[in-house]
């Protein structure tokens, strides 16, 4: 049984409602999002064109690319929709206290 380690990467007043907040996390940029009333964290690029996803749109627990529309879920990170295909990484996230927690 593998038990998850958790790092701190940022604090909830950081990430208001409706904003996202890029973290660098194991050498690797992963998106902070707060929608729905919850926080995810997910890859900062699209599995289709390569591309930050930082400027896309967050609504109703998607994300959208900024280059050709493709959305993501940020729970599953599924593509919802063409051109993606690929679902992007997700990563585990808890809140402690005030601060955000990732693991991989």
């Amino acid at each position: 049984m593998s038990i998850l380690t958790f790092t701190p990467v940022a604090q909830v007043a950081d990430v208001p409602a409706g904003s996202v907040k890029v973290v660098e996390f194991e050498g690797q940029s992963v998106l902070i999002c707060h929608s729905n009333g919850r926080l995810f964290a997910v890859a900062n690029r699209c599995s289709h064109a390569d591309e930050p996803l930082a400027c896309g749109r967050i609504r109703a627990g998607w994300i959208a690319c900024p280059v050709h529309g493709a959305r993501f879920d940020l729970e599953t990170g599924r593509a919802m929709n063409p051109p993606a295909k690929a679902p992007i990484r997700t990563y585990q996230l808890r809140v402690n206290g005030d601060a955000i927690e990732i693991a991989p």
